[in-house]
Protein backbone atom coordinates (compact mmCIF):
# COMPACT_ATOMS: atom_id res chain seq x y z
CA UNK A 1 0.00 0.00 0.00
CA UNK A 2 1.50 3.72 -0.69
CA UNK A 3 2.74 5.63 2.35
CA UNK A 4 0.36 7.62 3.90
CA UNK A 5 1.29 11.51 3.12
CA UNK A 6 2.19 14.61 5.39
CA UNK A 7 1.44 17.80 4.25
CA UNK A 8 5.46 18.90 4.47
CA UNK A 9 5.99 15.65 2.00
CA UNK A 10 2.75 16.99 -0.16
CA UNK A 11 4.41 20.65 -0.94
CA UNK A 12 7.62 19.08 -1.37
CA UNK A 13 6.49 16.43 -4.27
CA UNK A 14 4.11 19.79 -5.52
CA UNK A 15 7.13 22.20 -5.33
CA UNK A 16 9.06 19.52 -7.70
CA UNK A 17 5.93 19.37 -10.11
CA UNK A 18 5.99 22.75 -10.39
CA UNK A 19 9.73 22.44 -11.73
CA UNK A 20 8.72 20.22 -14.18
CA UNK A 21 6.52 22.38 -15.75
CA UNK A 22 8.57 25.42 -15.66
CA UNK A 23 11.84 24.13 -16.28
CA UNK A 24 11.72 20.72 -18.79
CA UNK A 25 13.30 19.88 -22.08
CA UNK A 26 12.21 17.92 -25.17
CA UNK A 27 14.66 15.59 -26.79
CA UNK A 28 14.27 17.22 -30.63
CA UNK A 29 13.35 20.11 -29.57
CA UNK A 30 16.36 21.69 -27.02
CA UNK A 31 19.13 19.73 -29.04
CA UNK A 32 19.86 20.97 -32.51
CA UNK A 33 20.55 17.98 -33.31
CA UNK A 34 21.28 18.58 -37.26
CA UNK A 35 23.66 21.59 -36.29
CA UNK A 36 27.04 21.75 -37.88
CA UNK A 37 28.74 22.41 -34.32
CA UNK A 38 26.76 18.62 -33.01
CA UNK A 39 28.13 16.70 -36.60
CA UNK A 40 29.92 13.56 -34.90
CA UNK A 41 33.36 13.68 -36.81
CA UNK A 42 34.94 10.19 -36.51
CA UNK A 43 38.41 11.48 -35.92
CA UNK A 44 37.62 14.52 -33.88
CA UNK A 45 39.60 14.58 -30.93
CA UNK A 46 36.75 15.64 -28.77
CA UNK A 47 35.95 12.14 -28.30
CA UNK A 48 38.65 11.11 -26.27
CA UNK A 49 38.14 10.44 -22.84
CA UNK A 50 38.76 13.23 -20.49
CA UNK A 51 40.50 12.30 -17.31
CA UNK A 52 37.33 12.82 -14.98
CA UNK A 53 36.51 9.56 -16.60
CA UNK A 54 38.34 7.13 -14.79
CA UNK A 55 39.41 4.95 -18.07
CA UNK A 56 40.28 8.00 -19.61
CA UNK A 57 43.06 8.50 -17.12
CA UNK A 58 44.18 5.12 -16.94
CA UNK A 59 48.16 4.74 -17.79
CA UNK A 60 47.07 1.94 -20.72
CA UNK A 61 44.05 4.44 -21.89
CA UNK A 62 46.95 7.42 -22.05
CA UNK A 63 49.52 5.50 -23.89
CA UNK A 64 47.28 4.96 -27.28
CA UNK A 65 47.61 6.83 -30.34
CA UNK A 66 45.26 9.42 -30.85
CA UNK A 67 43.35 7.55 -33.34
CA UNK A 68 42.54 4.64 -30.73
CA UNK A 69 41.43 7.00 -28.01
CA UNK A 70 39.15 8.38 -30.11
CA UNK A 71 37.33 5.25 -31.09
CA UNK A 72 37.23 3.69 -27.62
CA UNK A 73 36.28 7.16 -26.49
CA UNK A 74 33.37 6.96 -28.99
CA UNK A 75 32.45 3.32 -27.89
CA UNK A 76 32.67 4.36 -24.06
CA UNK A 77 30.29 7.44 -24.72
CA UNK A 78 27.74 5.64 -26.29
CA UNK A 79 27.65 2.62 -24.21
CA UNK A 80 27.10 5.12 -21.32
CA UNK A 81 24.28 6.44 -23.19
CA UNK A 82 22.93 2.97 -23.96
CA UNK A 83 23.25 2.33 -20.13
CA UNK A 84 21.12 5.40 -19.44
CA UNK A 85 18.28 4.67 -21.67
CA UNK A 86 18.07 1.40 -20.43
CA UNK A 87 18.34 2.03 -17.29
CA UNK A 88 15.77 5.15 -17.47
CA UNK A 89 13.55 2.33 -19.21
CA UNK A 90 13.02 0.49 -16.12
CA UNK A 91 12.27 3.35 -14.14
CA UNK A 92 9.33 4.66 -16.24
CA UNK A 93 7.80 1.06 -16.12
CA UNK A 94 8.48 0.56 -12.14
CA UNK A 95 7.16 4.15 -11.57
CA UNK A 96 3.78 3.46 -13.89
CA UNK A 97 3.05 -0.30 -12.19
CA UNK A 98 3.54 2.19 -8.51
CA UNK A 99 1.18 5.29 -9.65
CA UNK A 100 -1.49 2.28 -9.88
CA UNK A 101 -1.41 2.01 -6.74
CA UNK A 102 -1.75 5.77 -5.03
CA UNK A 103 -5.10 7.07 -4.26
CA UNK A 104 -7.31 10.14 -6.27
CA UNK A 105 -5.43 13.52 -5.10
CA UNK A 106 -1.78 12.20 -4.37
CA UNK A 107 0.59 14.46 -5.14
CA UNK A 108 2.80 11.27 -5.92
CA UNK A 109 0.60 10.72 -8.68
CA UNK A 110 1.19 14.14 -10.25
CA UNK A 111 4.98 14.11 -9.70
CA UNK A 112 5.76 11.03 -10.77
CA UNK A 113 4.10 11.07 -14.12
CA UNK A 114 6.25 14.47 -14.30
CA UNK A 115 9.41 12.35 -13.95
CA UNK A 116 8.29 9.94 -16.21
CA UNK A 117 7.66 12.10 -19.26
CA UNK A 118 10.80 13.51 -19.02
CA UNK A 119 12.79 9.74 -18.42
CA UNK A 120 11.14 9.15 -22.12
CA UNK A 121 12.68 12.20 -23.50
CA UNK A 122 15.93 10.77 -22.02
CA UNK A 123 15.28 7.83 -23.31
CA UNK A 124 15.09 9.20 -27.12
CA UNK A 125 17.95 11.63 -26.48
CA UNK A 126 20.32 9.35 -25.24
CA UNK A 127 18.87 6.81 -28.67
CA UNK A 128 19.49 9.37 -30.57
CA UNK A 129 22.77 9.93 -29.23
CA UNK A 130 23.92 6.52 -30.01
CA UNK A 131 22.30 6.50 -33.31
CA UNK A 132 24.40 9.41 -34.37
CA UNK A 133 27.34 8.00 -32.77
CA UNK A 134 27.00 4.80 -35.39
CA UNK A 135 28.31 2.71 -32.30
CA UNK A 136 26.88 -0.98 -31.87
CA UNK A 137 27.05 -0.71 -28.11
CA UNK A 138 25.24 -3.61 -25.48
CA UNK A 139 24.41 -1.30 -22.75
CA UNK A 140 24.39 -2.88 -19.43
CA UNK A 141 25.04 -6.18 -18.96
CA UNK A 142 22.91 -9.51 -20.35
CA UNK A 143 22.47 -10.80 -17.05
CA UNK A 144 20.45 -7.10 -15.89
CA UNK A 145 18.72 -7.10 -19.42
CA UNK A 146 17.43 -10.61 -18.30
CA UNK A 147 16.03 -9.45 -15.34
CA UNK A 148 14.91 -6.12 -16.32
CA UNK A 149 11.16 -7.52 -17.38
CA UNK A 150 11.00 -8.38 -13.45
CA UNK A 151 12.55 -5.51 -11.59
CA UNK A 152 9.58 -3.09 -12.08
CA UNK A 153 6.98 -5.51 -10.40
CA UNK A 154 9.02 -4.72 -7.47
CA UNK A 155 7.30 -1.11 -7.39
CA UNK A 156 3.94 -2.82 -6.61
CA UNK A 157 4.85 -4.74 -4.04
CA UNK A 158 7.86 -2.84 -2.29
CA UNK A 159 8.34 0.27 -3.67
CA UNK A 160 10.63 1.23 -0.88
CA UNK A 161 12.73 -1.01 -2.39
CA UNK A 162 12.26 -0.28 -5.84
CA UNK A 163 12.88 3.79 -5.66
CA UNK A 164 16.09 2.63 -3.33
CA UNK A 165 16.90 0.91 -6.71
CA UNK A 166 16.58 3.48 -8.40
CA UNK A 167 18.64 6.00 -6.35
CA UNK A 168 21.37 3.26 -6.47
CA UNK A 169 21.41 3.80 -10.52
CA UNK A 170 20.38 7.77 -10.76
CA UNK A 171 23.40 8.53 -8.14
CA UNK A 172 26.36 6.86 -10.11
CA UNK A 173 25.92 8.63 -13.72
CA UNK A 174 25.05 11.88 -12.10
CA UNK A 175 28.11 11.81 -10.20
CA UNK A 176 30.30 10.38 -13.22
CA UNK A 177 28.40 13.15 -15.68
CA UNK A 178 28.64 16.41 -13.48
CA UNK A 179 32.64 15.28 -13.07
CA UNK A 180 32.98 15.23 -16.89
CA UNK A 181 30.98 18.81 -16.88
CA UNK A 182 33.51 19.93 -13.84
CA UNK A 183 36.52 18.30 -16.36
CA UNK A 184 38.67 21.79 -18.20
CA UNK A 185 38.92 19.24 -20.87
CA UNK A 186 37.15 20.06 -24.69
CA UNK A 187 34.11 18.14 -25.03
CA UNK A 188 31.87 17.65 -27.59
CA UNK A 189 29.59 20.09 -27.89
CA UNK A 190 26.73 17.65 -28.65
CA UNK A 191 28.03 15.16 -25.46
CA UNK A 192 28.07 18.48 -23.56
CA UNK A 193 24.37 19.61 -23.81
CA UNK A 194 23.18 15.92 -23.85
CA UNK A 195 24.42 15.56 -20.37
CA UNK A 196 23.78 19.27 -18.75
CA UNK A 197 20.02 18.30 -19.52
CA UNK A 198 20.25 15.40 -18.02
CA UNK A 199 21.65 16.63 -14.93
CA UNK A 200 19.77 19.42 -15.10
CA UNK A 201 16.50 17.06 -14.66
CA UNK A 202 18.18 14.11 -12.65
CA UNK A 203 18.58 16.22 -9.98
CA UNK A 204 14.30 16.43 -9.12
CA UNK A 205 14.62 12.94 -9.74
CA UNK A 206 17.15 12.32 -6.85
CA UNK A 207 15.52 14.54 -4.80
CA UNK A 208 11.77 12.50 -5.21
CA UNK A 209 13.40 9.27 -4.78
CA UNK A 210 15.68 10.88 -1.39
CA UNK A 211 11.96 12.42 0.13
CA UNK A 212 10.35 9.51 -0.88
CA UNK A 213 12.63 7.36 1.18
CA UNK A 214 12.97 10.04 3.88
CA UNK A 215 9.22 9.84 4.43
CA UNK A 216 7.96 6.28 3.76
CA UNK A 217 11.04 4.82 5.93
CA UNK A 218 9.38 5.51 9.50
CA UNK A 219 6.05 4.11 8.43
CA UNK A 220 7.16 0.76 7.24
CA UNK A 221 6.93 -2.42 9.81
CA UNK A 222 10.17 -4.03 11.59
CA UNK A 223 10.23 -6.68 9.09
CA UNK A 224 9.89 -4.39 5.98
CA UNK A 225 12.65 -1.86 7.57
CA UNK A 226 15.21 -4.43 8.32
CA UNK A 227 14.51 -5.92 4.53
CA UNK A 228 15.22 -2.46 3.07
CA UNK A 229 18.57 -2.16 5.74
CA UNK A 230 20.29 -5.33 4.10
CA UNK A 231 19.18 -3.94 0.55
CA UNK A 232 19.98 -0.79 0.60
CA UNK A 233 24.02 -1.35 0.42
CA UNK A 234 23.64 -4.76 -1.67
CA UNK A 235 21.21 -2.55 -4.47
CA UNK A 236 24.22 0.46 -3.93
CA UNK A 237 27.04 -1.82 -5.19
CA UNK A 238 25.27 -4.24 -7.48
CA UNK A 239 24.01 -1.08 -9.41
CA UNK A 240 27.34 0.78 -9.33
CA UNK A 241 28.16 -2.47 -11.34
CA UNK A 242 25.81 -2.22 -14.15
CA UNK A 243 25.98 1.23 -14.41
CA UNK A 244 29.66 2.52 -13.82
CA UNK A 245 31.26 -1.38 -15.64
CA UNK A 246 31.00 -1.90 -19.14
CA UNK A 247 30.01 -4.25 -20.75
CA UNK A 248 32.57 -7.17 -21.32
CA UNK A 249 32.02 -6.29 -24.72
CA UNK A 250 34.39 -2.81 -24.52
CA UNK A 251 36.86 -5.73 -24.23
CA UNK A 252 36.46 -7.84 -27.05
CA UNK A 253 34.78 -5.23 -29.29
CA UNK A 254 36.84 -1.99 -28.53
CA UNK A 255 39.91 -3.92 -27.22
CA UNK A 256 40.37 -2.74 -23.88
CA UNK A 257 42.16 -5.08 -21.94
CA UNK A 258 40.40 -6.88 -18.89
CA UNK A 259 43.00 -6.52 -16.60
CA UNK A 260 42.66 -3.03 -17.38
CA UNK A 261 38.70 -2.90 -16.82
CA UNK A 262 39.24 -4.92 -13.75
CA UNK A 263 42.26 -2.41 -12.47
CA UNK A 264 39.74 0.65 -13.11
CA UNK A 265 36.51 -1.32 -11.56
CA UNK A 266 37.68 -1.48 -8.77
CA UNK A 267 40.37 -3.45 -8.30
CA UNK A 268 43.03 -0.53 -8.46
CA UNK A 269 43.09 2.05 -5.16
CA UNK A 270 41.86 5.06 -7.07
CA UNK A 271 39.04 2.72 -8.32
CA UNK A 272 38.01 1.75 -4.99
CA UNK A 273 38.27 5.41 -4.14
CA UNK A 274 35.83 6.20 -7.04
CA UNK A 275 33.64 3.62 -5.77
CA UNK A 276 33.30 4.92 -2.33
CA UNK A 277 32.59 8.67 -3.63
CA UNK A 278 30.04 8.27 -5.87
CA UNK A 279 28.08 7.37 -2.53
CA UNK A 280 27.92 10.21 -0.09
CA UNK A 281 25.15 11.58 -1.04
CA UNK A 282 22.98 8.30 -0.20
CA UNK A 283 25.50 7.68 2.79
CA UNK A 284 24.09 11.00 4.25
CA UNK A 285 20.10 9.57 3.56
CA UNK A 286 21.02 6.17 5.36
CA UNK A 287 21.85 7.52 8.11
CA UNK A 288 19.35 10.11 8.11
CA UNK A 289 16.66 7.09 8.10
CA UNK A 290 18.01 4.71 10.38
CA UNK A 291 19.02 2.00 8.08
CA UNK A 292 22.87 2.05 8.51
CA UNK A 293 23.45 -0.18 11.95
CA UNK A 294 25.35 -2.49 13.64
CA UNK A 295 24.38 -5.50 11.74
CA UNK A 296 23.85 -3.73 8.64
CA UNK A 297 27.33 -1.34 8.76
CA UNK A 298 30.03 -4.09 8.18
CA UNK A 299 28.17 -4.58 5.71
CA UNK A 300 28.61 -1.44 3.62
CA UNK A 301 32.38 -1.80 4.47
CA UNK A 302 32.36 -5.21 2.89
CA UNK A 303 31.28 -4.05 -0.31
CA UNK A 304 33.48 -1.37 -0.48
CA UNK A 305 30.89 1.67 -0.20
CA UNK A 306 31.71 2.41 3.22
CA UNK A 307 33.24 6.09 4.26
CA UNK A 308 31.57 9.35 4.83
CA UNK A 309 28.95 10.84 4.01
CA UNK A 310 28.18 13.81 2.24
CA UNK A 311 27.47 17.15 4.18
CA UNK A 312 25.15 18.43 1.91
CA UNK A 313 22.97 17.01 -1.32
CA UNK A 314 25.73 17.23 -4.26
CA UNK A 315 28.56 17.89 -2.63
CA UNK A 316 31.72 17.11 -5.08
CA UNK A 317 34.04 14.84 -3.81
CA UNK A 318 36.18 15.74 -1.38
CA UNK A 319 33.77 18.58 -0.08
CA UNK A 320 33.88 18.29 3.65
CA UNK A 321 31.52 15.34 5.21
CA UNK A 322 30.47 13.64 8.34
CA UNK A 323 31.31 10.42 9.51
CA UNK A 324 28.28 7.76 9.28
CA UNK A 325 27.53 6.43 12.40
CA UNK A 326 28.74 3.07 11.94
CA UNK A 327 32.16 4.35 11.99
CA UNK A 328 31.61 5.90 15.30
Amino acid sequence: MPAKTTPSYDEKLRTLSEGSVHQHFDAFLDIAWDSPEFAVVADDPRWILPKSDALGRHPWYQSLPQDQQIAIGMWRQANVAKVGLQFENLLIRGVMEYVMTVPNGSAEFRYCTHEVTEETHHTQMFQEFVNRLGVDVPGTSRFFRTLSPFLPLVAHVLPEIFFLGILAGEEPIDHLQKAILRDEAELHPLMQRIMQIHVAEEARHISFAHEYLRHTTPQLNPVRKALLSVAFPIALRWLANEIMVPAKEITTVAGVPREVVKDVFWDSPEGREMLQGMFGDVRALAEEIGVVNRVTGPLWRVLGIHGKASRFRGAPTGEPAIAPAEAA
